[in-house]
C-alpha cells in the first residue's frame, strides 16, 4: 500500500505561482512513478505531469509545458508541482497518483486532492 497526501493548493490570481506537494508513505520503494492529475468542474480528470522515481524522467501535458515543473525528493518521498504563470483554466482539484514497478501503466494509488483556484 502507498498513501499519498497532497498540500499546497489555494487561491491565486492569474499570472501567479503555487507549489503543490505530495508526500508518499508506505511501500514507496515499490513505486515506479508519481504523477499529478487534475479535474475541473464538469470535466474529466486529465493528466498533468509525471516523474519516474528512479531516473527523474519527467512527462508533461502540452497544456502545462513551459509553465509547470514536476520534481521529486526521494529522501523525503515527496513530489512537487511548481505551477507558474497560472491561468484561470488551471482551476481544478489536483490529485497526486502513483504507479507501481509491477504495474507501471496503471495509476494504482491516489491522494484525496487539493483545490487550486485561479482568479482572472
Amino acid at each position: 500500500q502507498v498513501q499519498l497526501v497532497e498540500s499546497g493548493g489555494g487561491w491565486m490570481q492569474a499570472g501567479g505561482s503555487l507549489r503543490l506537494s505530495c508526500a508518499a508513505s508506505g511501500r514507496t520503494s515499490s513505486t515506479y512513478a508519481l504523477g499529478w492529475f487534475r479535474q475541473a468542474p464538469g470535466k474529466e480528470r486529465e493528466f498533468v505531469a509525471a516523474i519516474r522515481r528512479s531516473t527523474g524522467t519527467t512527462y508533461n501535458a502540452d497544456s502545462v509545458k513551459g509553465r509547470f515543473t514536476i520534481s521529486r525528493d526521494n529522501a523525503k518521498n515527496t513530489v512537487y508541482l511548481q505551477m507558474n504563470s497560472l491561468k484561470p483554466e488551471d482551476t481544478a482539484v489536483y490529485y497526486c497518483a502513483a504507479t507501481l514497478i509491477a504495474t507501471p501503466q496503471t495509476w494504482d494509488y491516489w491522494g484525496q486532492g487539493t483545490q487550486v483556484t485561479v482568479a482572472s
